[in-house]
């Protein structure tokens, strides 16, 4: 017991945790999951411009993930299909139809600009070890744009999951822009299928949402799907065509498929079939139809969190200003550098301070000479001169003494003071820095970036609306059987997703889904659909004083195979109708000096009650029979 104990309190724990941190949950500084980050490092590290090998990619990735060069494989080909940071050469599969990508040695990659634009600067990247301590790997990118939302991603850990949809680049950062001037956003997915999108349960990334396949009907004898839901592929698509196919649910006379760079699946329809009848059963029966359920689950502060697009946003948007502003005061700190050792060089080269050392027969000689040279400049020095400076000094050629152009030097100095003279402006307006940093990726990219996914509302098709009614309903009243495979007269016709209410002969009834055979009893009353308009009356007889009592009702709440009443306990039922132009007949049991045996009432004179409270009393006197007929002329 004790080592179970300890494997489940130490070792399980442990290896939960690594599980949603360092493999299946993204990050949300960056968006990435740490395989895909090691990628992109690796890219990075590589990168020379030219194509790589993926084979040589996902080795170099090695160094730093220790989980095999599969998953860095398959890894990789998904970052390179969204075509954001991976440019692609090469098989690379196909997203529209889910053929798999050519082996990694065929096919080639490199880093994107736009990675390198809003993902990579060593500088301001937080490294730490890698996991056999020969390499040094990214914390987190310090990335300028959600790429969280931008990519999307999926991923199930120990005891939780993540799935987030892609959305639209333009638009997050139409939304960081947003953020920034304190405006309200709103964001909803935009997937590389295309497709329509119903995004009214969307709830910010945390609820969810309908796609559909887009479809093109203007031929009323075939069907040709154009743009396909995210989430399936032609194959599968066309496989839950024929699935329904098979079943009836859709009548078709055939599928081909065209699908290259653009999608296109022609559905020949069956004679007798037209476009506009079979647009509903294909929503309904197949995957040109699908409800993506989502969960934004990230990795924030070294712990799981679920957040919403929005607070997604802001976060991002946040970290840009920072980043920018890491940026800003890296460059002028260079600047400082470079003009700095501009200013020495040019005194130390137009004063010709460097004739002082000729005599000089030691290294700290040397040094002191040239310290002594430089002192009657350092009023135009900003910085104290080191002793490094020194050495950098003695470090130039003489070729570049006597070449030296003074004009060169000051035009140099001159843009370092107006790029300085920059920075500082825009330290001091950070927003609307950041503001035109987002606008300049805006125009530069909006073109690579249309929206894909049509926005719209749609209700989900109910399956029984649109499954065909081509089944006979029976009823068998020798032997009391209700369904499609029983021998009698035709009920209804239905479809399979049909739910029927049944009345039988004792006033009992209950809701059931249309069957191959049911038992019923013999004597049915009713069989037919549920109509929240139709008036159900019973006439019963109370079995202890036998005063008849009329019942009205309309039946609209129901657990589908429970059973219910229309007439009260130690009741017993005479008839039934749905009709509302009867009249009640009733026939009195004959007792002494009592003349009147029949009497009639008019079905509509009566009230209509809910399914739960009693009928009303017709006479004080013992019913002999009763029943429901026309009215008199």
């Amino acid at each position: 017991m004790a080592y179970i104990d300890t494997l489940y309190k130490t070792n399980f724990l442990e290896y939960a945790s690594y599980v949603i941190k360092d493999r299946a949950i993204p990050h949300i500084d960056d968006g990435l999951k740490p395989v895909q980050r090691r990628i992109l490092h690796s890219l990075f590290e590589m990168d020379d411009g030219k194509f790589h090998k993926v084979a040589n990619v996902v080795g170099h990735s090695m160094k730093y993930h220790p989980h095999g060069d599969a998953s860095i494989y398959s890894a990789l080909v998904v970052i390179a299909n969204k075509e954001m940071f991976i440019d692609k050469q090469g098989n690379f599969g196909n997203i529209y139809t889910g053929d798999p990508p050519s082996a990694a040695r065929y096919i080639e990659c490199r880093a994107t600009p736009m990675a390198k634009e809003v993902l990579y600067n060593p500088e301001l990247t937080q490294y730490e070890d890698s996991y056999d301590g020969r390499n040094r790997e990214p914390v987190t990118f310090p990335a300028k744009i959600p790429i969280l939302l931008a990519s999307g991603t999926e991923g199930i850990a120990v005891g939780m999951a993540t799935k987030i949809l892609p959305h639209n680049l333009i638009e997050l950062l139409e939304a960081q822009i947003a953020c920034l001037e304190g405006k309200d956003f709103l964001l909803y997915p935009d997937f590389p299928t295309a497709g329509m999108v119903d995004v009214s349960e969307y709830d910010e990334g945390n609820g969810k949402v309908l796609v559909r396949a887009r479809l093109d009907t203007k031929d009323p004898k075939r069907i040709i799907i154009r743009e396909i839901p995210y989430g399936s592929t032609t194959e599968s698509l066309i496989s839950s065509m024929e699935a329904a196919a098979k079943k009836s649910k859709i009548k078709i006379s055939g599928i081909n498929d065209f699908t290259t760079d653009q999608v296109e699946i022609e559905i020949k329809l069956a004679r007798g079939v037209h476009s506009q009848e079979t647009v509903d059963a294909l929503y309904a029966f197949t995957d040109c139809e699908l409800t993506l359920h989502t969960n934004l689950m990230v990795i924030m502060d070294q712990k799981p969190r679920v957040m919403t697009v929005n607070s997604v946003v802001q976060h991002n948007t946040d970290q840009l200003v920072k980043i920018l502003e890491k940026e800003l005061l890296l460059e002028k700190g260079h600047l400082i550098d470079r003009y700095h050792a501009l200013a020495l060089e040019r005194i130390f080269i137009e004063n010709r301070v460097y004739k002082a050392i000729e005599k000089m027969d030691t290294q700290k000689k040397v040094i002191k000479a040239v310290m002594d040279g430089m002192a009657p400049f350092l009023a135009k020095i900003k910085r104290k001169v080191e002793e490094e400076d020194v050495e950098t000094l003695l470090k130039i050629p003489i070729r570049k003494i006597s070449l030296y152009d003074i004009n060169k030097a000051k035009k140099e100095m001159k843009a370092i003071r107006e790029r300085l003279d920059e920075i500082k402006a825009f330290l001091a307006n950070l927003t609307g820095y950041a503001i035109d940093f987002l606008k300049r990726l805006m125009e530069k990219y909006r073109p690579h970036f249309p929206r894909r996914t049509q926005i719209l509302s749609f209700e989900k098709v109910n399956v029984r609306e649109a499954a065909k009614r081509d089944l006979k309903l029976r009823y068998d009243k020798e032997r009391g059987y209700l369904g499609t495979k029983v021998n009698g007269n035709v009920v209804l016709d239905v479809s399979p997703y049909d739910r029927v209410l049944v009345i039988r002969k004792n006033g009992d009834y209950s809701v059931v889904d249309v069957q191959e055979k049911l038992f019923v009893d013999k004597g049915m009353r009713f069989c037919g659909f549920i109509e929240k308009e139709r008036i159900y009356s019973a006439l019963y007889k109370d079995q202890k004083t036998g005063f008849p009592f009329v019942k009205r009702c309309n039946i609209e709440k129901y657990i589908i195979n429970k059973g219910y009443s229309l007439i009260p306990e130690d009741s017993t039922l005479l008839d039934f109708t749905t009709e509302s132009d009867r009249q009640i007949n009733l026939n009195y049991k004959p007792k002494p000096r009592v003349r009147v045996l029949e009497e009639k009432f008019p079905i509509a004179d009566f009230p209509i009650r809910g399914t739960k409270a009693g009928g009303i009393r017709l006479a004080k006197r013992e019913t002999k029979s009763g029943k429901f007929g026309k009215k008199d002329s």
